[in-house]
């Protein structure tokens, strides 16, 4: 590997998740928007930064130069549509092809790849290309199988291990995925924490913000969201706007809401803009996260940043996030009656959750601003290639 100065050649592999759909405000959260701030970030630093991604349009052409500076190449790899992640294996193969023969003819420095079907596909093609593959998972198949999910496949499960395997350095997420690392059989001595990022320019609690009825609002994800409708039975003074869910998520909800009669309180608006989250966000009250992988998502970080309190169950990596009694409040997993408890005294105390939004705002710019967590996986790149990283304290370098 060659890092002949501070500055790196990234190739970024994000097959299902593509960073166009998140520079035409299409997508709102997720690995889309992680990696596109990350590459935005990583290349204004001064890296050369290509985003491989599947191609999902027949409109995208082959090579995109964005005004953030990075290069998004689009590969032609099954359907040009919008396909699940679960669903890409079979096209794997044609991606992987690709992805050898652009670095054969021009080899990176690094190979970062998201999630666990970007990694299959970039520790195939790096194969005897002497160059390191660095992995995030985001979500690892075995979690969410122990939260409760049905729908992880075996091939899936197996994927990982090969690439926990075969990775030159894994990055985790929070201190509880390291752990859940280490089980999948990946050496504590590959693993390095580099928590998710928010772009505390966008998210700020200063700015425009949507007008509200009387009520005080909470905003959830629609993942976990089960808990927040039926806790909304007890908390009468109060609306729940639940961002985001497939159109079988949002019917699933729409009936839960109407079983607990809460449906009036209810608001499920589905995906929102970038451009219109800060507003959304600081327009309500505080912010809540109840699913097992909700640390993996942006939302706990954008709504910290925003000034607003978050109510986290103390699952995994948001007992990193969240400051219980500092930034917000954590709550034990799947204990309606224990949310409850926590939201009706939050909800009536103004100067407490003033207190924690201020706090959670400090935190999200001190700890996870993207340009630090970019300079922290550039850190990692030059660890899974076995150099020193003391270039990178050269002043200048902070974005």
């Amino acid at each position: 590997m060659r890092l002949e100065a501070e500055l790196v050649k990234i190739a970024m592999v994000s097959a299902h998740a593509n960073p166009l759909a998140v520079l035409a405000d299409a997508e709102a959260g997720g690995q889309d928007v992680h990696v596109t701030e990350l590459a935005g970030a990583l290349a204004a630093r001064g890296d050369e930064v290509v985003v491989h991604t599947r191609r999902d349009s027949a409109r995208q052409p082959e090579v995109v130069r964005t005004e953030q500076g990075f290069v998004v190449h689009t590969v032609p790899a099954g359907p040009p549509s919008a396909t699940p992640e679960d669903e890409l294996l079979p096209h794997l193969e044609d991606f992987t092809r690709v992805l050898r023969g652009w670095w054969r003819a021009d080899p990176p420095d690094v190979v970062h790849c998201h999630s666990w079907t970007s990694g299959l596909a970039g520790v195939l093609a790096a194969r005897r290309l002497d160059v390191p593959v660095v992995q995030t998972f985001y979500d690892l198949g075995g979690v969410e199988r122990r939260g409760g999910s049905t729908t992880v496949s075996s091939q899936r499960v197996t994927a990982e291990r090969l690439i926990g395997r075969e990775a030159a350095g894994v990055l985790a997420a929070s201190c509880a995925e390291v752990l859940e690392l280490v089980r999948l059989g990946v050496s504590r001595s590959r693993i390095t924490v580099v928590p998710p990022a928010v772009d505390v320019r966008r998210f700020t609690p200063d700015g425009p913000r949507l007008s509200r009825g009387s009520s005080h609002r909470i905003i959830a994800p629609s993942t976990g969201a089960e808990e927040p409708i039926s806790a909304l039975h007890s908390v009468w003074d109060a609306e729940l706007v639940v961002l985001g869910g497939s159109p079988d998520e949002v019917h699933r909800l729409r009936e839960h809401a109407r079983e607990v009669d809460v449906s009036d309180r209810v608001r499920l608006v589905g995906r929102v803009s970038r451009a219109a989250l800060p507003a959304l966000l600081r327009s309500a009250d505080l912010a809540l996260c109840t699913a097992w992988d909700c640390a993996t998502r942006a939302l706990p970080l954008e709504a910290m940043a925003c000034g607003l309190p978050v109510v986290a169950a103390s699952v995994g990596g948001l007992t990193d996030v969240v400051v219980d009694g500092v930034t917000g409040v954590l709550v034990p997993p799947r204990d309606v009656k224990a949310l409850v408890r926590t939201l009706r005294p939050l909800l009536a105390d103004a100067a407490r959750r003033d207190a924690h939004g201020t706090a959670g705002t400090d935190r999200a710019g001190s700890r996870y601003d993207v340009h630090r967590i970019a300079r922290e996986t550039v850190r990692a790149y030059f660890r899974a290639a076995g150099r020193s990283d003391s270039v990178l304290d050269t002043p200048g370098q902070d974005g």
